[in-house]
């Protein structure tokens, strides 16, 4: 497989942000790298995108592990493909920065850090609303004592 030469460890579901990086950077070289965008070149016919596309899509296919490749099975398209992975794998990560960083917060936070939590219940945690309320709650802190 022309991916191993290259050296593209197969996607397992860790790590997405690395793998990502391999791929987008391996289609580049192919010269594979329009159909991330999912919007075809006013140069380009349907037959010749179609055709980019497909290529595209099975050069990311091959640097699946099976499990992963059975999540996306229905998608038809790079683009298609590439943004059902992200939904799947990049979401989690974002809600892991909002967990450290709640867990990073001294003892003297341990208020604010329960409000925040109960407040979301079964919602996800995002980090930037949790970075949003820290720097607000900071801001009140000098103010109060000065």
């Amino acid at each position: 497989m022309e991916s191993s030469k290259v050296g593209i460890e197969k996607f397992d579901g860790s790590d997405f942000g690395f793998w990502k990086m391999q791929i987008e950077d391996y289609l580049y070289q192919k010269d594979l790298h329009e159909p991330l965008t999912g919007v075809k070149p006013d140069s380009m016919t349907e037959e010749q995108w179609k055709l980019k596309d497909r290529q595209a899509l099975g050069m990311i296919r091959l640097t699946l592990t099976k499990n992963v490749a059975f999540n996306i099975v229905k998608e038809n398209t790079t683009a298609g493909l590439m943004k059902a992975l992200s939904n799947m794998y990049e979401k989690p990560s974002a809600m892991n920065k909002a967990l450290i960083l709640l867990s990073s917060m001294p003892e003297s936070w341990d208020t604010v850090v329960a409000a925040i939590s109960s407040s979301r219940g079964s919602e996800k945690l995002r980090f930037d609303e949790i970075r949003d309320v820290v720097l607000s709650e900071r801001a009140v802190w000098q103010l109060l004592n000065g």
